[in-house]
């Protein structure tokens, strides 16, 4: 994506990164929500300096559309840089007890004190911050045990910063997605956008999805050529358009005079990625 590198900075991050200082003070705990597809990417490099020393949990969110095998490495590259990991996937009811007990276990010597001043029964309060769509609203809806914050498959939908009170003795403080003002990396922001971390409306779908050919034919080929019928014959040589026309192709995705239907197949390949339907696929790996 030399030709137009990803930028994607609304008004209104800003705002959120104002509010995220401002309520520092207010809470215990930070819990960042990264996305397994795209751990290295979905990572807002700007949050560390902003939260200082305030105790951290990482969440790696989205499992069960994430390689299990590369999420379990990934928390333990968290770990072994000294931050508490949790691999949760809402939808499913997976890790939220492990979340509870790591947040507690992460408190201990905090939740102590509070013990030894008579106010055991203190709820805690924990922040929970992150890129747009990474599911954040999600996972606070399965803790409070009932839909306080909207959900929704796309990303800018929590604009304000919300309070929820939840049955696990956590007031939880859901603040919007926040991304950051420049993509160093053109992969990153080709990651954020294939994984639906940034409107589809400002991007060029057809060209995320060719890139996405490209990158699920590096990292699940197998799984990406049966989903699609493709044979390693028809593959050979193929550079990331011709990918994405064979798909098209595939799919039956034509036009008058056999013009393959790119915004059909586009939306249809990034649908599915997103979905899970291609598979388990996880697009970073810690080593990389």
């Amino acid at each position: 994506m030399a030709k137009n590198p990803i930028q994607w900075f609304p008004g209104h991050m800003a705002k959120t990164k104002r509010l995220m200082r401002e309520c520092l003070g207010e809470v215990d705990i930070i819990l960042e929500l990264l996305d397994a597809r795209i751990p290295y990417s979905s990572k807002n490099p700007e949050i560390e300096n902003m939260i200082g020393d305030k105790p951290k949990v990482t969440v790696l969110t989205k499992a069960t559309l994430a390689d299990p095998e590369v999420s379990r490495a990934w928390a333990q590259k968290y770990s072994e840089n000294g931050s508490a990991a949790v691999i949760i996937d809402s939808t499913a009811s997976l890790g939220i007890d492990a979340l509870e007990q790591t947040v507690r276990t992460v408190l201990s010597e905090k939740i102590e004190r509070y013990k030894a001043k008579g106010m055991s029964g203190r709820r805690l309060k924990a922040m929970i911050v992150g890129i747009p769509n990474v599911g954040k609203s999600s996972l606070i809806n399965r803790i409070a045990g009932s839909k306080k914050a909207r959900v929704e498959d796309r990303p800018g939908v929590t604009m304000t910063k919300q309070w929820v009170p939840t049955e696990i003795g956590f007031d939880l403080l859901d603040m919007p997605g926040v991304l950051w003002p420049k993509f160093e990396d053109e992969r990153v922001g080709e990651n954020l956008a294939m994984t639906g971390a940034i409107k589809d409306a400002i991007l060029d779908t057809e060209e995320i999805a060719m890139i996405l050919c490209g990158r699920l034919m590096e990292v699940a080929p197998e799984q990406f050529m049966a989903r699609y019928k493709l044979t390693e014959d028809e593959v050979e040589g193929l550079d990331c358009y011709d990918l994405f026309m064979l798909v098209g192709k595939k799919r039956g995705f034509l036009m008058s005079g056999g013009e393959i239907n790119a915004k059909r197949t586009a939306d249809v390949l990034l649908d599915e990625f997103r979905g899970g339907r291609i598979g388990r696929i996880t697009l970073e790996k810690p080593e990389e």
